[in-house]
């Protein structure tokens, strides 16, 4: 674990044997990746950053520093952190990530007045980061998780639920299954898987782990919901309109 919550990683222990890599500010992105690569030439296979907020907290407080046109300054700020990411992306591990969240506000108008109005949490990191990642949970307060993006198929759409060692198994299981399969699904061959679904769940599972194919299939998804959706009606009631159920 690259912890930057000063050495809150140790109030973990009791959940089992981990190392843990405590990074001091500044919490530069090139500190990040230093310690990313600290890591891996140890060996580590699962890296735990708790949290990558301060990185982006770095760049903001960075970026207020520099004189001159603030638009233009973000060509400073803009590749360090894509290497920060790229890091990420790039490396043979794999990486869970954490994010801070605060209160996201949007101005409304009312009696001809701009008031600030609540529209819920919004992660500390530059946007669009979590397009990133394969799984993005959101978590409340009562450390219940949600899906917000998710190429598994295991979450998404799925009733909020607390993580535990069982949830870390099926993401590892999921990511093993694919250890031994081809590098790419051509477009033809995705054509097929799509057209051969035999449920809607088969079918978001396609949908979630293929996101390159997500917009260019937008209408054979669609035509294969429908039909599975068409199937499980007509399975659902008689030609004279009574349910089988209640027969």
């Amino acid at each position: 674990m690259i912890d930057t919550e000063n050495n809150s990683a140790d109030l973990y222990a009791h959940l089992g044997d981990y190392k843990t890599l405590s990074l001091e500010p500044p919490f530069s992105p090139e500190r990040y990746i230093q310690g990313i690569e600290i890591c891996l030439d140890a060996g580590i296979e699962v890296i735990v950053i708790d949290s990558t907020s301060h990185e982006w907290d770095n760049l903001l407080d960075y970026h207020s520093s520099l004189t001159g046109n603030s638009f233009t300054n973000w060509a400073k700020v803009t590749p360090r952190h894509e290497s920060f990411v790229n890091k990420i992306l790039q490396s043979n591990a794999h990486f869970i990530c954490t994010i801070r969240s605060k209160t996201d506000y949007v101005l409304s108008e009312k009696n001809g007045k701009q008031v600030p109005e609540k529209v819920g949490l919004r992660g500390v990191q530059r946007d669009n980061l979590e397009y990133e990642f394969t799984v993005v949970l959101e978590l409340d307060m009562k450390h219940l998780a949600k899906a917000s993006k998710d190429r598994t198929g295991l979450f998404m759409g799925k009733p909020e639920f607390i993580p535990t060692i069982q949830t870390g198994q099926q993401i590892a299981e999921w990511c093993n299954q694919g250890a031994d399969a081809p590098a790419t699904v051509t477009y033809e061959s995705m054509l097929q898987l799509i057209r051969t679904a035999v449920s809607i769940k088969d079918l978001n599972a396609l949908y979630y782990a293929h996101p390159q194919y997500q917009q260019v299939l937008t209408g054979e998804f669609t035509t294969r919901k429908n039909q599975l959706n068409n199937i499980v009606n007509q399975n659902n009631y008689s030609p004279n309109g009574i349910s089988n159920s209640q027969q």
